[in-house]
């Protein structure tokens, strides 16, 4: 491989990966995607899981971007998705970035206004998922026992 060809920072899906990390560690870089769902891109699309980023070609990069779009195209099965049964629309849905983000934070303003248990958690800023609470998650200044002098 020529050094012309090797790219010290590729661009995908709107993040910046650095081209010196495998194929599907550097997916794993963009929010949304782990490294399962990166492997499975690659071995759908025919790239090799080892190869390093920045090797890849200009073809491949908009493959894995077009991918990341709609994964479904590809054959990457709906149990593999970040958003199955969308709230507003029902469709299985993969979302990626900022859109990720908007989304599950829609979700907790929404379970914050119904007064659902988990959005009175949120509202509170305590554990919502069952954790025990009795000496972790504690907040705000520690509390100490004073000394004599």
């Amino acid at each position: 491989m020529s050094e012309q060809q090797y790219r010290y920072i590729v661009r995908i899906a709107g993040t910046d990966i650095p081209g010196d990390i495998k194929t599907v560690y550097g997916l794993s870089l963009i929010k949304g995607v782990g490294v399962n769902f990166a492997l499975a891109l690659c071995r759908l699309l025919g790239i090799d899981p080892n190869k390093r980023i920045g090797f890849l070609t200009d073809a491949e990069i908009e493959r894995i971007e077009n991918a990341i779009a709609n994964p479904t195209a590809v054959g990457i099965p709906s149990w593999m998705l970040n958003r199955r049964k969308d709230y507003e629309t029902g469709k299985d849905l993969h979302l990626v970035g900022a859109d990720l983000i908007y989304y599950v934070r829609r979700d907790i303003e929404r379970e914050k206004r119904i007064r659902s248990w988990r959005g009175i958690r949120h509202a509170l800023g305590l554990k919502v998922r069952g954790q025990r609470t009795a000496t972790t998650g504690r907040i705000g200044m520690t509390v100490g026992v004073k000394r004599r002098k």
